[in-house]
């Protein structure tokens, strides 16, 4: 699979669930998501660093419902417990310690919290399935610099999660028995230093292959620069058009395809003045399209929910907090978390490495 389809899915996933705060539309994406990354990772060391983010996801929930008992704005009437208060100066007005502690409040809380996890993991997603050293070779040539920085940025946290893999599993095989902040010293050290003399590896091996760009020597034309930046700028008011004014359609519809438009001609062209070497790149068959636009058509239904004109589904996808109400299951939820699911029928299982097999007993 090329790895910029999986990243298409998973921001167009990531896009969707920012658009709800039902927590059942939240545990199907999230267990939607879970089963892709468990049947189609590879055995690459970033592909085992979902685990990591379901850790912080849970520490983004566990701080959220913290704060929001400690500091909540105490919103509701439904008073769950009283925590004992502590008074502020007036210079603090509007902020709380302790009080009463509302279920309205901590609804309100938990949805919020589970959207984030949920967007957490998607992102984590894509990258446990997503090769970033290949995404790094599918770039445009205009946006070379940018895209180094981007895919380097992405794959600090799986190449730190492998580190600390290893780290650990040499400190086993050695002895080591250290515990708490001797622990947290003895492998963090190590990890910094590992993660340092693989980014050098890495930088000299490219340079040894050759891997960078040459230039013709010609500066980008004023007029591609205004007419790049008037793209930019019109598809971030097309969006914000068809979000705030569903009425608008035509709009929208103009503003988001002359920006679309006029970004891609902009960097193809800006792209000519640049080239790019690479190593066997990666093409774009129809599978990837495919799994591409079931991210696509998650996030497009979602859009769709939440528009003003379908008053019952947008309730649906924002169940109410203050009263608390029990969310629903709406069948177009349903069918988001089964367009999320779809890549498990487009895209076959990955190859296994061969595994030695395990030496027999001596006689």
């Amino acid at each position: 699979m090329h790895p910029w389809s999986w990243w298409a899915w998973a921001l167009g996933v990531a896009a969707a669930v920012s658009l709800t705060t039902n927590p059942l539309l939240l545990a199907l994406v999230a267990l939607a998501v879970t089963a892709v990354v468990l049947l189609r990772r590879t055995d690459a060391p970033w592909a085992r660093s979902l685990g990591a983010y379901f850790v912080l996801a849970g520490v983004i929930i566990a701080i959220r419902l913290f704060f929001q008992v400690l500091v909540g704005a105490g919103f509701g009437t439904t008073v769950l417990f009283t925590l004992p208060e502590v008074e502020l100066p007036e210079w603090a007005a509007g902020i709380r310690l302790g009080g009463a502690v509302t279920a309205e409040g901590l609804a309100y809380a938990t949805y919020d919290a589970l959207r984030l996890a949920t967007l957490l993991l998607c992102l984590g997603a894509a990258n446990a399935l997503a090769n970033p050293r290949r995404a790094l070779r599918s770039v445009p040539a205009a946006l070379y610099e940018v895209s180094v920085a981007v895919v380097i940025a992405l794959a600090v946290a799986p190449q730190l999660i492998e580190s600390v893999r290893r780290v650990r599993r040499a400190r086993r095989l050695r002895g080591g028995a250290a515990s708490g902040w001797q622990a947290v010293k003895a492998v963090v050290i190590p990890v910094l230093a590992d993660a340092i003399d693989r980014s050098l590896a890495l930088a000299t091996s490219m340079e040894a292959r050759g891997f960078g760009r040459t230039r013709d020597g010609s500066r980008p034309s004023p007029a591609l620069t205004l007419l790049l930046l008037a793209a930019m700028i019109a598809a971030t008011l097309g969006v914000f058009v068809f979000l705030a004014q569903p009425g608008d359609w035509l709009l929208a519809v103009g503003l988001l395809a002359f920006g679309v438009a006029g970004t891609i001609w902009g960097l193809r062209a800006g792209g000519r003045r640049l080239s790019v070497t690479r190593y066997r790149p990666d093409p774009w068959t129809p599978r990837d399209t495919a799994v591409a636009t079931t991210g696509v058509l998650a996030l497009i239904l979602t859009l769709a929910a939440n528009l003003r004109v379908f008053p019952a589904l947008r309730n649906a996808f924002h169940p109410s907090t203050d009263p608390v109400t029990w969310p629903t299951l709406h069948p177009l939820m349903v069918a988001i978390a089964l367009l999320v699911v779809a890549p498990l029928l487009l895209t076959p299982a990955p190859a296994q490495a061969a595994r030695p097999a395990p030496a027999g007993r001596p006689a």
